[in-house]
């Protein structure tokens, strides 16, 4: 299974030696990874009789295997991958979320255009899909072949998004190209515009894919920072959040979307997933509290709910109001738990100070800090070599800094310790 050389050459080096007859054999028959004997296992393999080539192949195959084992779980030790591959692929879990929207909608067939290593194939094949793999990268296309062999309703091949006849499956799962050649590596672009294909294309492709005018079935992974006003309101756009970091936007079309629902949230935890909505009836959705007093208690939301412009819901659920007019901190009276915030209970407030802020400590014997901001200038680790809380003491607490009606301000915090979910007054 040769690879043109007109690909990466960097990927190539990674991918091709272990497609020759062997190498995926000898890549299986090493053990896991160990960085401290990666020196003395390739000096093995070589007297062994193995082409340097291979060697350095099956070991850089060897190091994304156990890198990629956080996001494919046991299937990482039989996969290939390319160093931007596994930078770019989706989670396995979440990629199976994208395949279960599918299925629920009773889709039964789906083109995965822009594929890369196969990880959305291989979701949407496990429920029993039938997938088309097309990636224009032909050493993608190859890996993915790879990866779909456990899978026989899922087949890779070599194409553009911009060529793929719709008729060809039910629906279209797509993953547009967000980065641009930079110097010393890649930069993200924003714009939905800047993507390869743009999302004006991608919504071409859902029309064709429709009924006239109606949307089809068609999912597309964008970047957390799209600009839902960029997005057709007829179509669900989900921010998702995953252990606190919001990874992705998926605009979902048809019958793909939730109905009714023009954004939504969803944050996933050690708990599992949960999602908050708003109506596509209500396209700017709750409207945002009027700011007030701290309270006893402080709520840091989840970017997945800035995102998608549900502060306000999430205000109302909490009982709860701003500090101040452009902070999305939150505060309320009320200790209730929730997936969709951290939250704190306040233990003292200032003006913001290196000194009065030391003698705090000192005081306190505050020793170890978790350092927080928004809206201020201050860097956590610039303020944390000021203070050297270490020689204070050895209790803990979170200093938030943040704006309080317009003021500089520190807040002495400490971690709600109470489950994900349910609620105490």
């Amino acid at each position: 299974m040769p690879v043109p050389m007109s690909a990466d050459s960097d990927a190539v080096k990674a991918v091709e030696p272990v497609l020759h007859p062997g190498g995926l054999d000898l890549l299986d028959s090493l053990p896991p990874y160990e960085e401290k004997d990666v020196l003395r296992r390739s000096a093995a393999l070589r007297e062994a009789g193995h082409a340097p080539e291979l060697v350095s192949a099956v070991m850089t195959q060897s190091r994304l295997r156990a890198r990629a084992a956080e996001k494919f779980g046991e299937f990482a030790s039989t996969m290939l991958f390319t160093p931007d591959g596994l930078e770019q692929a989706t989670r396995l879990p979440i990629a199976a979320l994208h395949a279960r929207r599918f299925q629920r909608a009773g889709v039964t067939s789906v083109a995965d255009l822009g594929c890369g290593i196969g990880g959305d194939s291989m979701a949407m094949a496990g429920l029993g899909i039938d997938v088309h793999a097309v990636d224009r990268d032909p050493v993608a296309v190859a890996v993915a072949t790879v990866n779909l062999r456990p899978f026989p309703t899922a087949s890779a091949h070599l194409g553009t998004a911009e060529e793929h006849a719709p008729s060809l499956t039910q629906g279209i799962w797509m993953d547009p190209a967000r980065r641009a050649p930079a110097r010393g590596g890649s930069r993200r672009l924003h714009d939905p515009e800047d993507y390869s294909p743009p999302v004006s294309a991608v919504l071409e492709l859902a029309r064709r894919l429709g009924d006239g005018d109606a949307l089809g079935p068609l999912g597309a992974k964008l970047g957390p920072a799209v600009d839902r006003e960029a997005l057709p309101a007829e179509a669900e756009v989900e921010w998702l959040s995953w252990h606190g970091q919001v990874l992705e936007a998926t605009m979902w079309c048809g019958p793909l979307a939730t109905d009714g629902v023009g954004s939504s949230a969803l944050v996933i935890d050690r708990a599992g997933a949960h999602r908050l909505e708003r109506s596509a009836g209500d396209p700017a959705g709750p409207v945002d509290p009027e700011p007030g007093p701290l309270e006893a208690h402080l709520y840091e939301p989840d970017g997945a709910l800035l995102r998608a412009r549900l502060l306000g819901r999430l205000a109302g659920d909490l009982e709860a109001h701003t500090l101040d007019p452009t902070i999305a901190y939150l505060t309320s009276a009320r200790k209730i738990a929730t997936p969709f915030a951290r939250g704190y209970a306040v233990r003292d407030v200032m003006p913001f100070g290196i000194k009065r802020l030391t003698s705090y400590l000192r005081e306190h014997r505050i020793g170890v800090l978790e350092i927080k901001k928004r809206g201020t200038a201050v860097e956590p680790e610039e303020l944390r070599r000021k203070l050297r809380p270490r020689r204070f003491g050895d209790d803990s607490a979170t200093l938030i800094l943040t704006r309080i009606a317009g003021e500089q301000s520190v807040i002495v915090a400490s971690p709600h310790r109470t489950p994900p979910s349910g609620a105490a007054g």
